[in-house]
Parts: structure tokens; sequence; C-alpha cells
């Protein structure tokens, strides 16, 4: 008999028999109790915490609470930046949370416990950053399972726990300007709109995908003319298509505008006398609008380097020429736009209510990047020290991300029925991902000693590169939760059961069009005597007039995809007890049903009939990009409360994670955190963890609290990412591990420094872990280190806050402090050592004056250190990111 099936049987009997114990106090009398009235006296900051502890304290699992007050407390804009501050997380990319090191696959985000879809085009998380923190009431991370969770539990589930309708009337607006010293200064250009032409979209038809002058001669059946000859035809036609292509990009270098936000809510409830319940609604809009420019460096480390390169070569010349294949030297603008609506009615009568609650919000980007790209040693790409010349890249991105969640949500309690609880929610959800325009254009800049003299474009393919993607996900979840609570004397008992549905479906298109110049030869786009940002006269009419630069639709050929649809549903049933004795110990368990349905089918634009589909849709390429399963898995806790200052935590849970949608076939991306090439493999498989926890808890009189734990995932089959290495880029994919595990121990605190100094107060957490995969051989290709940390491991993570609040209430203040230890973004082959993301110390500072009782002014102030981003590989900085300090300057006035 295994473990596994043991803890079943054991988590099964215990709360059967606690249930024949306890059924006859049911019929039992109960005994009114009558609480007295306890007014306590806090400071802002310490009153928030102590009822967020208070609520973590009564947890039945381990779980961390965040506060509305806690993250207004720390200005952080987001879920996202607030969810770092929580033991043991860390923040990547300003959009993934990593719980206790592990990647983001490790950890699944819910909105008022319900599934939904991601906007993000390469994974199946919701990025964070989206959701702004203005309307959430408070975030719970549970970090041990129990079986009410999703078994795709890893590190820990967020649950993001949204403003619900206010009991009294509320109102507030809030203006904002921020300044960035990265953003002073950038580069601008005229966004095209729209997508793709219809001239383009009606070619695609037309040409069967193929814009060659020979398939356009064929396909449109010409003939020569007294003017013109068949071949000059095609070449016109292909010069229409092009020129349907946006192509006046003309780079400029200027100010930017500051950045600024406004915020809004009112709300408020309302008696209603027909049946005697109350009425309420809560509605806020938000606007939000801000700049971000960055220098940045990305390297492809050499292969095979013999030498000491961080710390024995004399010059930066001489690094790059024996350590780097090639070094891209960038200047990267952002402007970065948000919206965000909420609408929440809802409506309470006695012990019952339920409320309607709709989020809209909305997340433009548009970046500009310009890169010079330069050789090393054995590279083709030229340098500008030895060959006066190296290769220019503009490249321009312009998404457009959308979230639109719609909730019905219940909760009852049935006093006449032994106090029966029953809760639910039914959600329909959409994210929309759509790049209306991406650029890439190629150049070659021409020096004379080491001065620009001119550009040009070489003469072969892929001289600018348009692509265009859309992407939708819908999710529709509902499900149900069922409580009865028993009471005997020293006895409390809680038995639960739920139904948990979740249907999803994702759509993802991509078109490309490649221009190329036939001709052969290079072509002169600027004489020198202008900037060498413009671009001006690069693909005008004039330009391609009578020239072979001809546009092409840039699609794989079949069997290749770069499209792909894919289907997820999960349809869960548990079982649970929660039993208190003698106000001592507790005991907490359960057994959860998964079944598990996913299929991921690669596709292209290039399906003109049945011979098509009949490659795509073969039966063994949809069996090979499905995952059908169904499993047990257990959960059982144990506390032991000692008195009303500590309680002792132990619990046991087995979950799974599983591959991504994309990630199961053989598509290409770009993956947003490594800016590397990612292609999904066929073949992935889940990956079952057990997981062990052991927490103390000590909460003192004064309000000061402290919290040591330990814990420990043994994983079965990790999934790691590992590069792929050509001469001038990295590529990456995935494999399966054979083992992995992670250990570590955690440390919270709370303490009062009244006897340093009235007001004083300091908060903080500590992570120490440590963590091993092994990668079997046959699997690892050349990977340098089969045996190694996990992908996205930190083996510390340091959270701390010195915060002030003033006897009069006038005043608060935080500051505050957050590093992790380095980690792997992607695992080294062919020699090369993994690439490391090295740590960053975050210290900021937030100040808050209330001059009145309805006004607040609120300083913030980020990046204080002026840190920078960095990534190496094999002690040598690959890439580097300029980060900069932002200063931003908010008013909150309260109606």
């Amino acid at each position: 008999m295994t473990n596994q099936y043991k803890l079943q049987k054991l988590a099964v009997a215990v709360g059967l028999g606690l249930f024949s114990y306890t059924s006859v106090a049911i019929a039992q009398e109960e005994e009114q109790q009558v609480m007295e009235e306890v007014v306590a006296k806090a400071t802002r900051l310490q009153g928030s915490a102590a009822a967020v502890i208070a609520e973590r304290k009564n947890q039945a699992f381990v779980a961390d609470i965040l506060g509305a007050e806690q993250m207004s407390r720390t200005g952080d804009s987001d879920a996202a930046s607030a969810l770092k501050r929580v033991t043991g997380l860390t923040l990547v990319d300003g959009k993934f949370i990593y719980v206790r090191g592990l990647g983001e696959r490790y950890s699944s985000a819910r909105l008022n416990g319900a599934n939904i879809p991601s906007p993000d085009l390469t994974r199946n998380v919701v990025p964070l950053d989206i959701i702004p923190s203005s309307i959430i009431e408070s975030m719970a991370v549970q970090k041990a399972f129990s079986a009410n969770m999703p078994a795709a539990f890893g590190g820990g589930a967020i649950d993001i726990r949204t403003k619900s309708v206010p009991s009294d009337f509320t109102s507030s607006i809030e203006i904002g300007l921020a300044h960035d010293t990265s953003a002073s200064d950038g580069l601008t250009y005229n966004r095209p709109s729209g997508g793709i032409s219809t001239a383009l979209k009606n070619a695609i038809v037309d040409y069967r995908g193929r814009f060659t002058i020979d398939n356009i001669i064929k396909r449109s059946n010409l003939t020569d003319t007294e003017s013109q000859t068949v071949s000059e035809q095609a070449i016109a036609i292909n010069n229409g298509l092009l020129s349907s292509l946006p192509r006046d990009l003309v780079i400029s270098e200027e100010s930017l505008d500051p950045a600024y936000n406004i915020k809004a809510h009112i709300g408020n409830s309302f008696d209603e006398n027909y049946f005697g319940g109350q009425l309420g609604f809560l509605a806020s809009i938000a606007y939000e609008t801000k700049w971000d420019s960055a220098e940045k460096k990305t390297s492809v480390i050499a292969q095979d380097v013999e030498a000491d390169c961080s710390t024995t070569l004399a010059t930066a010349e001489d690094v790059a020429s024996s350590c780097f294949n090639t070094v891209k030297h960038s200047t990267e603008t952002t402007e970065n736009e948000r919206y965000s609506g909420v609408l929440n009615l809802g409506y309470k009568l006695d012990n019952h209510s339920i409320s309607w609650n709709n989020l809209y919000l909305v997340d433009n980007e548009d970046e500009v990047e310009v890169s010079q790209v330069e050789s090393a040693g054995g590279s083709t790409i030229y340098t500008v020290a030895v060959d006066d010349r190296a290769n220019r890249v503009h490249e321009f991105d312009y998404e457009e991300r959308t979230l639109h969640v719609s909730q019905l949500l219940g909760q009852h309690t049935f006093v006449d029925y032994w106090g029966l609880g029953f809760d639910w929610q039914y959600t329909r959800s959409k994210a929309e991902t759509e790049i209306p325009f991406s650029s890439k254009y190629n150049f070659r800049d021409n020096f004379t000693n080491g001065s620009y003299a001119n550009s040009t474009i070489t003469g072969d393919d892929n001289r600018a590169v348009y692509s265009y993607t859309d992407m939708e996900d819908r999710v529709n979840s509902y499900g149900g939760n069922l409580t009865l609570p028993i009471y005997a004397k020293g006895f409390e008992l809680e038995f639960k059961a739920g139904y948990d549905f979740s249907d999803r479906g994702r759509n993802y298109t991509t078109s490309s069009f490649a221009v190329h110049n036939k001709s052969g030869s290079g072509i002169e786009i600027n004489d020198g005597s202008q900037s060498p940002l413009s671009n001006s006269g690069y693909l005008s009419d004039s330009f391609i007039s009578g020239q072979r630069i001809l546009v092409d639709f840039n699609e794989p050929s079949a069997p290749d995809a770069d499209d792909y649809i894919a289907a997820q549903k999960i349809d869960a049933a548990y079982g649970a007890f929660d039993v208190i004795i003698d106000n001592k110990f507790r005991v907490s368990g359960g057994v959860r049903y998964e079944e598990f349905k996913q299929t991921s089918v690669g596709t292209s634009s290039l399906i003109f009939g049945q011979e098509d589909l009949n490659i795509f849709w073969a039966p063994e390429k949809i069996e090979a990009g499905s995952i059908f399963t169904d499993d047990l898995f257990s959960s059982l806790a144990f506390t032991y409360l000692a008195n009303e200052k500590y309680q002792i935590r132990a619990s046991y849970g087995e979950t799974i994670v599983r591959p991504d949608l994309r990630e199961v076939v053989p598509v290409a991306y770009y993956d947003p955190l490594t800016d590397i090439r990612t292609f999904g493999r066929v073949g992935l498989e889940s990956s079952p963890i057990k997981n062990y926890d052991l927490r103390y808890e000590y909460y003192a009189d004064n309000g000061n609290s402290y919290t040591v734990a330990a814990f420990y995932k043994d994983i079965e089959s990790p999934i790691e990412t590992v590069l792929q290495v050509g001469d001038e880029d990295y590529s990456a994919t995935f494999v399966n591990g054979e083992t992995g595990e992670v250990q570590g121990v955690e440390f919270e605190w709370m303490v009062d420094l009244v006897k340093v100094a009235d007001g004083f107060f300091t908060s903080g957490n500590i992570t120490l872990s440590d963590s091993e995969v092994s990668i079997d051989p046959a699997l690892a290709g050349n990977l340098t280190n089969p045996t190694k940390r996990m992908s996205g491991h930190s083996e510390y993570v340091v959270n701390l806050q010195l915060n002030y609040d003033s006897a009069d209430g006038n005043h608060s203040g935080s500051l505050v402090y957050n590093v992790f230890g380095e980690r792997i973004i992607a695992s080294g082959v062919g020699g090369r050592e993994d690439a490391l993301e090295q740590p960053f110390h975050a210290l900021d500072l937030v100040y808050t004056y209330y001059p009145d009782f309805n006004s607040q002014i609120k300083l913030k102030v980020k990046n204080l250190l002026d840190e920078s981003q960095e990534v190496t590989q094999s002690d040598i900085a690959v890439r580097e990111k300029e980060i900069g300090t932002s200063i931003s300057l908010s008013y909150t006035y309260d109606f």
C-alpha cells in the first residue's frame, strides 16, 4: 500500500469517525452566548494588520493575508507589486509571482474564488500587474494545500478578493503625478492605426499565401502588354501590397510626458421595504499613463569560454571579442496606458446575500527599441571598431490587453437547518490580447574612422518584418460549497463539500509579412545627411518603385504551425472536515477528485482546403497535444492550539502542476521574461507534488507576532526550460526532469518599537530555501548541468519594513526593502553555465499626510538605490537594463 493511499484513507477515516461521534449533537439544545463588546485602539496600519493576522490565525491551513490598508501603506499600485511583500513571494518582470522560489507555473490565481483567463500570450497564469490594487479588498496566499483548492497547486494559490458593496455611503477621488528619472527623454514615433489591410487579407487567399512574382503571374493569369511585361505587372502588384503596410515609421528623440493617474469611486446601500432587505452598489473607474525609457545590453556568450571574462580581461573590447558571439546595445522606450472600471450590485436579506460583480481592465503598451548589433569572435556580424560597420535594428510593438469578468456570488446561512451554509459563484470571463502592429527593420550602418557615414539595406531577405497577433481566452467557471457546523461541549466540527467546474478555450493566431531586397545588392537609404534614427525614405513609394523590394507572407508551410487553438475542462468535487477539540487541537483534511482534460493543436493561416485541415487535425497530432487524467488529491493538517499566544501547525498535501496550453505544441513564440524564442514540446508530462509544511506562530498581548515555518516539496517530473544556442541568438524549449525537490524555512514578524521611539514599528519576512532538479541525460541533450537548482528558484527572499504612525494620526510612513537571491531563468547548454538573474535591491519610501479627516497626500519614491536588472552567464553580464528611480505624488479626497 502506498503512502499516498494511506494518507487518503486516514483523511477519510478521521472525518467519518468524527461525524459518527458528534451526530448526536445536532439534536442538542443550542446554547446562546453573548460576546462582550471590545474596543481596541491602534494606529492605522497596526489596526489593519492585526485584523489580517487574526484571519490568518484562524485559517485551518497555512495562509498569508494581505489587506487593502497594507497595500496602500507600501504604495503598490497593482496586485503583483503588492504580493512581493508576502513571505516567500518574489515578483518577476513586474507581472508574475514566484511562491517559495518556484516559477510562476507553480502558483495559481483566482478572483473571488473563480478561475479567470490570462491575457498573456505565452502563459496560462494571469499577469497580476493588470489588476489594480484600488479594486482589491484583500489577497489570500494559501501555501498548504486544502481539498477546496484547485489541485494545480505548487508553491501556493492566490485568491484576489475585490471590494464589495459597502454598507454606508462612500466616495473618493484621487489624482496623481509621477516622474521617472529614466523617462525624461526617450524615443517616439507615429503609431499606425488598424491591423492587416484588406488588400493583404485578400492576397493571402488569392495567392495561397505566396506573393512571389512567379505565383502572382500564375494565379493572376497575367499576359504581356505593350507597356508592361508580366514580370513588371507582378512586381507592381507586389509593390501595391507592400504599400498597404505602414511605412512612415520615423523615430524621434523627445522629452517624455510625466506620468499621471486619476481614480474615483462611489458606493452606497439603501433599505428596501418590500422584503426588508438592503440594496447596494459600488462603482469605480481609474486611468493611468506613464512612460519608461531604458538602456539595455543583451549578449550571446561564446560556446567555449576558457578565459575568466569577468576579471582577467583588460577592456570591454577584450571581453566582447573573447567572450561573446554577439552584443546588442539598445535604447527602449515604453508608453503604458491603463483603464479599469468596476460595477458591483448587491442585495442582502437576513442571512442571505447575492452580488453581481463586473470588472473591465484595459492595459495598452507601446514600445519602440533601437539596437546596434555587433560581432564577436567567429561571427559574421560586423563591428564599428574593426570593420567600420554594424547592424542596426528598429523594433516597434503595440499590444492591447483586456480582461472582462462578470461574476454572480451568493452566500446563504440556513439558521433553521442546523446553521447549514451555502456559498456559490458563477463567472464568465474573457481575456483578449491584440497586437495590431509590430515591426522590425534591419539596417546596415557604415562608419568612417568611427563616425557615422551612411545606412543601407543589404541585398537579402527579411529587411523588414511585420507581425499581427490576436489571442482570445475565455473561461466559464462555477462552483459551490456546503458547510455544516456541529457544536458539542468542548467540540466544534465543520463538514464541507463542494463542486468546482471550469471550461476554457483559447484561440491564438498570428500573421507575419517579410520585406525582401531581391536586387541582390545593397541599397542606400540614408546618405548621412540625416540622423541614423530617420528612415523616412525607406519603403516610400519612390523608393520601392522600380526596385525589386518585395513583400511575402511569412508563414511556415504545413506541417509546421505558428498558430494554435486549445481547450481545457476541469471537473472537481471534494469533501473535507475541520474539527477543534477542547480548543487545544485542530484537525483538518479532505480529498479532492479532479478530472482534467486539455487539448492543444497547432494550426496555420495557410489552410485553404480539406487537405490542409487533414494535416493539422490528424488524430496523432491531436493525441500528442492532449492530456486526459483523473485523480484523487488528499490533504491533512494538524494544529496544536496551545493558548491564545501560540499555535503549531503541520500539514501534508498532494497536488500537481500541468504544462501550459502552449507548451505541448511545437509552436514558437518569444518569451517576454527572457526575450528568447521558445518552442513548445510534444509529450511534456504533468508534475505530481507532495507538500509538507510545519509552522510555529506566536501572538503577543501587545499585537506583536512572530512566525517560523519549514517546508519541503517532492516533485516528480518537474518541467524545466533549457537553452539551445546558435551563432548569434538563443532559443529555448522544455523538458521533464526526473526528480525535483525544494526545502526551506520562513521567518516573519511584526514588532512595535515603542521602547525605542513612539509611533515606530517594524515588520518583515525572510525565506531561506534550496532546490535541486535532476534531468535525464537522454533528454538533457548538451545541457551543461543536468543536476542543478530549479528554474526560477531563489535561495533567499527578504522583505523589510520600517513603519511610522504619528500619535495625532496626521502622518504615516514606510521604508520598504525587498531583495531576492539569484535565480535561473534558463538552463545553460554546450558548456555555457545557467543564465542567472541577479539580485535586485528594491528600496522604496512611502509617506502619507492626512491634513484632515477627508484628505490624504501621498509621496512615493521607488527604487531609491537606482538599481538595474542584470542577467549573468558564466559570471559574464549577458543582459542589463536600467530601471531608474520614480517619484510620485497623489491627492485623495473622501467625500
